[in-house]
């Protein structure tokens, strides 16, 4: 079922590149973007995390924690965090239970794989309430950023 504004964000625990657990409750008191991505090392993956990346005094102004998840192992991810110079924690839901949860997984993705993270961006706010949801069918677009950053001025006052 698709995520609603309003809802309470579902919860997880995943591994960050540096094998790391990271609890989204655990995040309380905090703004979150979760940004899910398809795969590490691809070109529009890579403008997209990186235009995060050269745009992070933003969203650290604003409080606000910034995830990349995909479906990466973390030893993948970690390699691509440190290639891009990523600035931000990327997590691996290797076992696909977080982008399941966020009805952010493609069934059928390109050339025969399967269970691939949808580019897909949400807020979350500091009470765990999703703000701001955004899936995308098309790999090949971008989240609407100039709407996440909106949002989370909106929910920041």
């Amino acid at each position: 079922m698709a995520i609603q504004i309003g809802q309470q964000a579902p919860d997880f625990t995943l591994r960050d590149s540096d094998k790391n657990k990271v609890t989204l409750s655990e995040q309380k008191g905090k703004n979150v973007v979760l940004l899910f991505f398809p795969l590490a090392f691809t070109s529009t993956c890579t403008k997209e995390l990186c235009s995060v990346r050269d745009n992070i005094a933003f969203y650290n102004n604003i409080e606000a924690e910034v995830f990349g998840i995909s479906v990466d192992s973390l030893f993948s991810l970690h390699k691509y965090k440190h290639e891009q110079n990523l600035n931000f924690a990327l997590l691996s839901d290797f076992n696909k239970t977080a982008s399941t949860a966020y009805d952010a997984i493609y069934e059928h993705f390109f050339n025969d794989m399967d269970g691939v993270s949808k580019r897909s961006a949400f807020v979350i706010d500091k009470e765990g309430i999703v703000r701001y949801a955004e899936v995308l069918e098309n790999a090949t677009e971008i989240p609407n950023f100039d709407a996440i950053q909106a949002c989370l001025k909106e929910i920041n006052q």
